[in-house]
């Protein structure tokens, strides 16, 4: 790898790994450890939606502290980050949902707007609203904060799908898994745009994750696997344990960034 991007003596890097199927594979593991250890802290613990949300935010942000304070990308900080704020994201929309009654089709709409704003004055401050490029805390923030709308989305559409048309765990699974693969297909054949294909696979990679979750962890009974929230979770910490081990060996996802890059 060419370290280039030099800002006076100091080599800069990306602080968020790049896009390489290894993100992917690892990105719908945390997903679906963060669905089933929510369910297992609010559920089995008997915690409670409220003090799951408040004990997770805090631990979401002593993370983010800790992901801030890096100078480049650290698989291990910045996966736990996004474990974490998988959970917070899926959290909001269950509490919104759960203790104040607002319906799923309104929730996703909020959050649509709330990730649409969040692009429009990401892009107006920093003119640019590439990934490549997340070396500073501003623009750090910024991506963020459009990652947790978009689990908070996914969670909202990803639900009012699957309960407004009553599919099952594998059904909904199919149709998501489908949705990625067209987003795909547009990328690489007819050639949207990188920004919106990632942002688009990354809102749906949540609704697919929570149905891989639940196919696991759910009793037989209402369609699941049964192997538990407990088992499910330990399943897919240790992939993301093994495939974070990779990440650091390797460098996977290093990124030197640039001169004059946007």
């Amino acid at each position: 790898m060419t370290m280039a991007g030099i800002h006076g003596s100091r080599t800069l890097f990306n602080k968020v790994p790049r896009v390489t199927p290894d993100f992917w594979i690892i990105k719908l593991l945390a997903v679906t450890v963060g669905e089933t250890a929510a369910d297992y802290m609010n559920l089995d613990l008997g915690l409670g939606l409220s003090l799951t949300s408040w004990i997770l935010t805090g631990i979401l942000a002593g993370a983010l502290v800790l992901q801030f304070l890096q100078r480049r990308y650290i698989p291990w900080v910045y996966w736990t980050a996004v474990v974490l704020i998988s959970v917070v994201g899926t959290l909001v929309t269950d509490n919104l949902v759960d203790n104040f009654g607002v319906p799923l089709e309104v929730t996703t709409i909020i959050f649509s707007v709330a990730l649409t704003v969040t692009f429009a004055v990401w892009y107006a401050i920093e003119r640019t609203l590439s990934i490549h490029t997340i070396y500073t805390p501003r623009r750090e923030a910024f991506y963020w904060l459009a990652i947790l709308f978009t689990f908070a989305l996914g969670t909202s559409a990803g639900d009012w799908l699957a309960e407004g048309f009553g599919f099952g765990y594998v059904e909904t699974g199919l149709i998501f898994a489908a949705v990625i693969g067209l987003i795909a297909l547009a990328y690489s054949v007819l050639r949207m745009n990188s920004i919106l294909a990632f942002w688009l696979a990354y809102i749906f990679t949540r609704p697919l994750g929570a149905s891989i979750g639940d196919l696991f962890s759910q009793p037989i009974e209402y369609g699941g696997l049964g192997f538990g929230t407990t088992v499910t979770s330990v399943i897919f910490l240790g992939c993301i344990l093994a495939v974070v081990v990779y990440m650091t060996v390797t460098h996977e996802g290093v990124e030197a960034i640039e001169p004059d890059s946007d």
